[in-house]
């Protein structure tokens, strides 16, 4: 069983094979060179493994032979492993003597979230690897690695996308775009490169964990099939590609469905989208919540999703939830609402701050003269941020009356499950400004009246406005 300590490839020629290194090194180099016109910093993420080892050695090599490209690796440290530190110490010193910088990126994975060690463990590296700062985030996966998904993902049930496997290049929601250059290329000739290069690694001892399920498919499964169908990687790796095509093509159809269906604000529009064919209906909801960055749901939810949304109620409050998010109609429209962090349950004091966070967004305080809030009046209270408790009321337009929050939400097309989550700002016991409402007439700035402009930045458009995410950590 491994034991976690570094590896070093034995040549099982016994001589030097001048082939091996330029036909990898140059399926590299042919992936990443037309990708570079469009960013030149490439992370290579580097567990220390055979995968990554070859992968970052290969691009320093092509570096060292005039590839124009910013050469760094990203190691994250999930602690779960007692050679986690020594693992570290190897990629340093790899990373070393390849000149190459390297970050590393420690995390905490929760034992006890719900979705496995390996879930959560996926989960924190992927939070990692969208503060990474580079242009192109390269990953080690071959296609032995394609291979096994694909099956597993077969054996879990998985429709077209599932099926689809790994793609060669992706979007993040945050971050740099995932790339993998040794896709198309076997184990076999990633260790013929690595023996050929005389490299060490480091081996995980999680890897021969036959509990695990992709454990078994790689280590019991797969040598079984090979034995009568030599050329099975290969084959599931080909069905991979065609499973990718057949998901573009459902793709472009939920596009063209879309502009059938869409409503006045650009969302679906629930009496039409009731129309559709189950199987087009269907899988117009998994292009939404794709596109939404959640998770494909199973069939079963979809199904229970399709039942509610043709019963719905335009003026019920129908909400169909999933683990990363929920689906709410309000107005006649479908609301796609991803699962966001919590906001605070404790009144937020505001001392003078030119910014505060609200969960994931943020409030921007900016000084204004003759709009916005008085200061004046803001002086001498306790100024604090809160939620709406129940009862509260507001005068926007001095020539109106003062009338309860939940009329003017409902006048302003602020949707329900919104309303909750929208901060107030309140001095003493009074309510001067309501995020979606404005400023309590009670409140408001006179002219050439020194003030404060209250904005509301959703977490989504901060990540727009920074270019992704600003980095957090060493990573």
């Amino acid at each position: 069983m491994p034991s976690g300590r570094a590896t070093r490839g034995a040549d099982p020629s016994g001589g030097r094979d001048a082939t091996v290194e330029p036909t990898l090194a140059a399926i590299v180099g042919r992936f990443i060179a037309p990708r570079l016109a469009r960013g030149r910093r490439v992370c290579v993420a580097l567990s220390g493994g055979l995968d990554s080892v070859v992968l970052l050695h290969a691009l320093s090599r092509l570096r060292a032979a005039g590839l124009d490209c910013e050469l760094s690796a990203l190691h994250v440290h999930h602690g779960l492993s007692p050679h986690a530190d020594a693992w570290v110490d190897f990629c340093h010193e790899f990373c070393r003597r390849l000149d190459v910088g390297l970050a590393i990126g420690r995390v905490q994975v929760p034992l006890g979230s719900g979705e496995g060690i390996e879930g959560a463990a996926r989960r924190q590296r992927q939070a990692v690897f969208a503060r990474c700062q580079a242009d192109w985030l390269a990953l080690a996966q071959h296609r032995d690695d394609q291979a096994e998904t694909v099956l597993f993902r077969l054996l879990r049930g998985a429709g077209v996308r599932g099926a689809a496997g790994m793609p060669d290049e992706r979007s993040q929601a945050a971050g740099p775009r995932l790339i993998r250059p040794l896709l198309g290329l076997s184990r076999a000739t990633i260790a013929a490169y690595a023996s050929e290069q005389a490299l060490s690694w480091v081996e995980d001892e999680s890897n021969a964990d036959l509990r695990l399920r992709r454990n078994h498919l790689r280590h019991e499964v797969l040598p079984c099939i090979a034995q009568q169908f030599p050329a099975a990687a290969q084959a599931l790796a080909r069905a991979a590609g065609h499973f990718a095509e057949a998901a573009q093509l459902l793709d472009e159809l939920a596009a063209i469905d879309r502009l059938l269906v869409v409503g006045a604000h650009g969302r679906i529009d629930l009496r039409r989208f009731n129309l559709l064919s189950t199987a087009r209906a269907r899988n117009l909801l998994r292009h939404e919540l794709h596109g939404a960055g959640m998770r494909a749901p199973e069939t079963r939810w979809l199904d229970e999703a399709l039942r509610q949304l043709a019963s719905a109620d335009t003026a019920a409050a129908t909400c169909i939830a999933t683990v990363d998010g929920a689906l709410h109609v309000y107005r006649d429209e479908i609301h796609v609402v991803r699962q966001r962090p919590p906001i605070p349950t404790l009144p937020l004091a505001w001392r003078g701050e030119a910014q505060l966070s609200w969960g994931a967004d943020r409030l921007n305080f900016a000084a204004a003269t003759g709009g916005g809030i008085s200061r004046r009046l803001l002086a001498g209270d306790v100024v604090c941020l809160r939620t709406r408790s129940g009862g509260e009321a507001l005068q926007p337009d001095p020539r109106r009356p003062r009338r309860p929050l939940r009329k003017l939400f409902q006048e302003a097309g602020v949707p329900p499950w919104e309303r909750d989550r929208l901060p107030l700002l309140c001095c003493g016991e009074r309510v001067a400004w309501v995020a979606g409402l404005g400023v309590d007439a009670a409140f408001a700035c006179a002219p050439g009246e020194a003030g404060i402009v209250i904005a509301l930045q959703s977490g989504a458009r901060q990540r727009i406005e920074q270019g992704l995410e600003s980095p957090a950590g060493t990573a």
